[in-house]
């Protein structure tokens, strides 16, 4: 990486900061401030998230997905269940998420257990979404090595055929994910890397604040 070092590679946290007393009592009700004041700052797809999981070999994986549930229960996102994602959460149903939000200099680390929804919310979704996207979820056998992209454009090409003139219906093997949390952190960037982390653990069904140092 000739010219760039990455060591001098740094920002200064300027925008603004988080105490106490002017975030909510209630995570949840923190991060729809967040994310809706990162909507509407028109920042690239808000809703993306790093989903960290598990594999066999106990070793961390991590990707991006994007949020499309949000409510009491937790933070949903969809994916085919035979993916590596997928199957690695059936076998250790934990997660945890990343939200960062660059230009807000701002960050959420949601940390909990995983359940898969209801199927009726997965048929729900799974309807609202472009046609093409349903075809593809058909089309794609997530994760698994295929010998080149015609392998797949052949795929979408056999299933638009057999649903041609039809509604689609959701695959058996795709559906959505909640991630319930018992832990939720709020990072706000300050000067000198003095940064606000508030953090709520869930304690016997009670949500609990503290100040973590950055």
């Amino acid at each position: 990486m000739d010219g760039v070092s990455l060591a001098n590679l740094r920002l200064n946290y300027t925008q603004g900061g988080l105490t106490e007393a002017e975030v909510a009592d209630h995570p949840f009700a923190q991060f729809h401030t967040w994310l809706q004041q990162a909507i509407a700052a028109e920042l690239p797809e808000p809703n993306a998230m790093t989903l960290s999981t598990l594999s066999p070999e106990g070793h961390p994986v991590g990707r991006m997905v994007l949020l499309k549930g949000l409510d009491e229960r937790g933070f949903v996102f969809y994916t085919n269940y035979q993916s590596a994602k997928g199957q690695q959460l059936t076998a250790h149903p934990w997660a945890g998420l990343v939200f960062w939000w660059a230009a807000l200099e701002r960050q959420v680390r949601v940390d909990g257990r995983v359940e898969k929804i209801d199927p009726a919310e997965s048929d729900a979704y799974f309807d609202s979404r472009p046609r093409a996207s349903q075809l593809g979820a058909w089309a794609s056998p997530q994760s698994q090595i295929v010998g080149d992209r015609q392998v797949l454009e052949d795929d979408l090409a056999r299933w638009e055929k057999h649903y041609a003139g039809q509604s689609i219906p959701r695959p058996p093997h795709w559906g959505g994910f909640r991630v319930i949390p018992h832990r939720i952190e709020f990072w706000q960037g300050r000067p000198s890397r003095l940064h606000d982390r508030l953090q709520f653990n869930l304690v016997d069904g009670q949500w609990q604040k503290e100040r973590l140092a950055p």
